[in-house]
C-alpha cells in the first residue's frame, strides 16, 4: 500500500472528506473538531445530524478527549477495553464539550478503536481519531472500493486510500459496554 500521508494531512487540515477501507465498507471521514468539515459530511451523505457518528482511533489516547472517561463506573472500564483494538464499536459517556453536531440526539458518542491496519495507519498519520461513517449517501448500498468512491462522490472527497476492505461481511457491532445493550449486531 503506498499510500501519500501528506496529502491525507493537508486534507484534514484543510476540513476535507477522507475515504478509506474499514473492517468491511469503505467509509467516509474528517476532523471531528471541524464543525464546517463534519457538516459538509453529512451534507454529502445526505444524513441527518441528530444520528450522530462515530469516532474511529488508532489508539484510546486518540478518543479519550470525546469521551468522559471519569463517567465509565470502575466496575466497568474492562468490558469497555477488553473489546479494543477491534471491530467494536462503543457507545461511550460523551465529554461535555461533545457537540451535538457530532454525538447527534445522544448524549453518548460512539468510538471504535480499530486494530484494522490501514484505517489505523490512516489515524496515525494524521495524529488524530477522525470521523467514521459508511462511505454512501443514507439509505443505498455502501461502497466497497476506491474507484466505486471516485465514480459516487468525484472530487467531493478530497483524498481515497486505496487498499482492500478487511474482510469482514458487516458493518461494526454497536453495543453500549455499560448496559450491554447491543445496538447494532
Amino acid at each position: 500500500m503506498d499510500t501519500n500521508w501528506e496529502a491525507a494531512r493537508e486534507a484534514f487540515r484543510a476540513g476535507e472528506i477522507l475515504a478509506y477501507p474499514t473492517e468491511a465498507v469503505y467509509g467516509l471521514g474528517c476532523d471531528p473538531r471541524n464543525q464546517a468539515a463534519v457538516e459538509k459530511l453529512l451534507a454529502l451523505k445526505q444524513r441527518p445530524q441528530d444520528k450522530g457518528l462515530i469516532i474511529l482511533a488508532a489508539d484510546y489516547s486518540q478518543a479519550v478527549a470525546f469521551v468522559d472517561d471519569r463517567a465509565i463506573p470502575q466496575d466497568k472500564r474492562f468490558s469497555v477495553f477488553s473489546h479494543w483494538p477491534g471491530p467494536i464499536t462503543l457507545l461511550l459517556p460523551a465529554a461535555a464539550n461533545v457537540p451535538e453536531w457530532l454525538r447527534g440526539q445522544y448524549q453518548q458518542i460512539a468510538v471504535r478503536v480499530t486494530a484494522f491496519e490501514p484505517a489505523r495507519q490512516l489515524c496515525k498519520a494524521l495524529g488524530s481519531a477522525i470521523v467514521s461513517t459508511s462511505a454512501n449517501i443514507s439509505g443505498q448500498p455502501t461502497l466497497t472500493s476506491a474507484q466505486a468512491i471516485r465514480d459516487q462522490f468525484g472530487d467531493r472527497v478530497a483524498w481515497v486510500m486505496d487498499a482492500p476492505l478487511g474482510g469482514a461481511t458487516k458493518p461494526s457491532k454497536i453495543i453500549d459496554p455499560i448496559t450491554g445493550t447491543v445496538i447494532r449486531d
